[in-house]
């Protein structure tokens, strides 16, 4: 290729960048001239959009894109000054020369060569009525856009007949200039990168954060051998003391001086070892998420992407069948990652066609009921609890119960009598059932037996989940919630045969502790009663192939999963938490491993199988066919009255000291508390505790002073401290190490998990 020619490539690739920014500017204007054609400023937007175009056309050659942007210009242009008022033709013109814009801007399409000629037929007959058909074509045109884009062109600009020639700046630098910024959202500098290539750099970040846990049993070792070399040291101070009194040679307390100074110095070494190690762990972990975070990011788009052209299909569509229908989009700047975005795009047109055809009534019905003639359809995004949230509500006349009602009885779906008994929750369930139409005759849009069933497969790919409801005349409202991102997913982890399990949270109701009285057989298969109705029990380690562990809790722990209306509850040995999973891909050569869809790394490095959801409840339906279904035993409690270990918990926030005694309480442990440092002390003197969490912040006396002072007493120094603070700044931490505490617990970070975590690093389990 010369290098005329990569100028020319460099340049038509820059063009179709232009051409799809300025397209949609023309799109969304010509929408709202529709609704009000005198509207000044989307009038002189759009004039914009199609003569920064023609400019662009020229200089990169592209004779067809001149000519159709300059008959939308001079047709916008006297709109503007008045001497054309702005029909439906003509929107309807100048949106076909806009998909006719960028048809020529995209290489190889040649669909625009037969168009080209029809459409600026049409613009002349509406510019000048009694025009001839094509004054305005030069005869070459047909075969300039014939040629391929690469194609030498005529080194001067094009000047067409109808317009004189005018001065006008080189388009090149605003090419480069809004070209780069709309790809680069601000005029960055853009570098283009793979999927793949992004896929690895999460995947890498994420498992670097995961190593920097691993820093922890290192500190938690350090800690404990500082502890006993502590201990060790008090029980050298009671033996010199012992043979002092005993009259031991001065040798002997010599030489037994001399170890407790060596010992002394070795003490300061653990010490700053222990802080230096502290604090590398600290700073490693904050900058491994800093990592994992900007990875993350740059797979992140705006919600307004998926949106391309569907304000544009909601309007063509609803004059296709008579209904002028209007698209409202709230939260288009909201971040989604782009591989969810991909995957949302056919159910969300879906869903807009159907409410066009389906919910929205012709006009005459809509001004008897009261509303406008236009229909409006409503798209609303969000984030909610780490989720995209989609709300897309229609004004239309909602769903017909009493049809959908003798729908279903006819199909035989159900009997009359059930039928008549239902709620309108139950009865628009059916909705989603593969095929299930109200539509009778088949249109091209609707009633081809393709509905919301492929809407809800394509939403539980998704991991997410789709709610509809409804007020007779009214309208219809979808709610849909899906994760940001694909590479991540919310889960709760749980504990089953020893290994480590995570349910998505997307299809996790409840959890719940259900006793062993609540547990009732009903014709042959377990339940429990709960808010109302009968609830399946099943057993996870037989779903899942593991052997069943024993449990000391005088409960079941009970994860419940939803299947359209049926609940079923899985019982578990224990709730481990909740957690965000970075999902890793089971290797290919496993092939589909049955109720599991990928891998994830914890905190610790330790793997965790993610369960896919659906897969387990077609294995609970099939043990429930086929009659070999377990029963779900409850575990030995012997272990119990053995003697607790006690923790004292010190904080002047009553919330904060509830929940860490309900956490510790609820893991066996004997937990007492106390308000602020003064009243802390006070027990401390005056009982014994395995274990002491304060707070820094508190009245009367702060959490440093009252370690100091512990760290101080004889009897206390060797007692393992644990400080919980709100601040989480570097010195914070050094202030709470140096004061002499065993471990520091950030609330910034803290979930029951990571407290628990630390006691049992600590002090070890409950029972002693």
């Amino acid at each position: 290729m010369t290098p005329e020619q990569m100028r020319d490539a460099s340049l038509l690739e820059l063009f179709s960048l232009e051409a799809e920014a300025q397209t949609q500017v023309l799109s969304a204007g010509l929408m709202a001239l529709e609704r009000n054609p005198t509207q000044a400023d989307q009038l002189e937007a759009c004039m914009r959009a199609a003569h920064s175009l023609k400019g662009a056309a020229r200089i990169v050659g592209v004779d067809a894109g001149v000519s159709v942007a300059h008959v939308m210009e001079d047709c916008l242009v006297a709109a503007q000054e008045g001497r054309l008022r702005l029909s439906a033709e003509h929107i309807d013109a100048l949106l076909q020369g806009t998909d006719l814009l960028m048809r020529i801007a995209t290489p190889g399409d040649a669909v625009a060569q037969a168009t080209l000629p029809v459409f600026l037929a049409q613009m002349a007959s509406l510019l000048d009525p009694g025009a001839a058909a094509m004054p305005m074509v030069p005869p070459v045109l047909p075969a300039v856009l014939a040629e391929p884009p690469q194609a030498s062109r005529p080194a001067e600009p094009l000047v067409l007949p109808a317009e004189p020639p005018e001065p006008e700046p080189d388009p090149e630098p605003t090419l480069r200039r809004k070209a780069g910024k709309r790809a680069g959202e601000g005029g960055e500098r853009v570098l283009r990168v793979t999927a793949d290539r992004l896929n690895s750099l999460l995947d890498l970040s994420s498992k670097s954060l995961v190593e920097t846990q691993r820093l922890k049993p290192y500190l938690s070792t350090l800690q404990r051998l500082k502890r006993m070399h502590g201990q060790g040291m008090q029980a050298l101070d009671g033996l010199r003391m012992q043979l002092e009194d005993s009259g031991q040679s001065s040798e002997v307390l010599e030489a037994l001086a001399q170890t407790q100074r060596l010992l002394a110095e070795t003490q300061q070494i653990l010490q700053q070892q222990a802080a230096d190690l502290d604090e590398f762990g600290w700073q490693a972990s904050q900058r491994a998420q800093l990592l994992y975070d900007t990875a993350l990011a740059c797979r992140m788009r705006p919600f307004a992407d998926v949106l391309t052209g569907q304000s544009r299909m909601v309007r063509d569509l609803g004059r296709s069948l008579g209904k002028p229908v209007r698209l409202v989009v709230e939260g288009d700047k909201t971040q989604v990652d782009r591989d969810v975005l991909e995957k949302l795009e056919a159910p969300l047109t879906h869903l807009l066609r159907n409410a066009v055809d389906h919910g929205i009534e012709l006009p005459e019905r809509r001004l008897l009921a009261g509303k406008p003639d236009e229909g409006v359809i409503r798209l609303r995004a969000s984030h909610q609890a780490g989720m995209l949230s989609l709300e897309l509500v229609d004004d239309g006349a909602g769903i017909d119960l009493e049809r959908l009602r003798s729908s279903i009885v006819e199909r035989a779906l159900s009997p009359a009598d059930t039928v008549a008994r239902m709620s309108e929750a139950e009865l628009l369930t059916f909705l989603f059932l593969p095929g299930f139409s109200l539509r009778d005759k088949v249109t091209e849009v609707s009633g081809r037996g393709v509905g919301l069933d492929a809407v809800q497969h394509m939403i539980r790919e998704l991991r997410g989940s789709i709610e509809l409801t409804q007020v007779a005349g009214q309208g219809c409202r979808f709610h849909l919630q899906v994760p940001l991102t694909l590479s991540v997913v919310r889960s709760l982890v749980v504990e089953v045969g020893g290994e480590a399990y995570a349910f998505p949270l997307a299809h996790i109701e409840r959890t719940l502790e259900v006793t062993a009285e609540q547990v009732v057989q009903i014709e042959g298969r377990q339940h429990f009663w709960h808010e109302g109705r009968h609830i399946g029990l099943v057993a996870a380690s037989q779903l899942l192939n593991r052997p069943a562990g024993q449990s000391d809790q005088a409960s079941l722990r009970v994860v419940v999963i939803r299947e359209r209306e049926q609940l079923y509850g899985v019982a578990v040995e224990r709730l481990v938490g909740e957690r965000v999973l970075v999902v890793m891909p089971l290797d290919p050569r496993l092939g589909k491993v049955q109720d599991i869809s990928s891998g994830a790394l914890l905190d610790d490095g330790s793997v965790v199988l993610i369960v896919d959801v659906e897969d387990l409840l077609r294995s609970v339906e099939k043990l429930l066919s086929t009659g070999s279904l377990e029963r779900v035993e409850r575990g030995s409690s012997a272990a119990r009255g053995l003697a607790r270990k006690r923790i004292l918990v010190v904080d002047d926030s009553l919330t904060v000291r509830e929940l860490q005694r309900k956490l510790l309480g609820h893991r066996g442990y004997d937990v007492a508390v106390a308000v602020d440092g003064m009243d802390g002390w006070n027990a401390l003197r005056s009982e014994d505790f395995d274990l002491l969490i304060t707070d820094i912040d508190m009245p009367r006396m702060d959490g440093i002073e009252l370690v100091t002072l512990v760290r101080r007493d004889q009897r206390l120094q060797s007692l393992p401290v644990m400080v919980v603070s709100y601040k989480d700044r570097e010195e914070d931490r050094r202030r709470g190490l140096d004061a002499g505490a065993d471990y520091y617990l950030a609330k910034a970070s803290f979930h029951d998990d990571a407290l628990l975590d630390a006691v049992v690093e600590l002090i070890g389990g409950a029972q002693g």
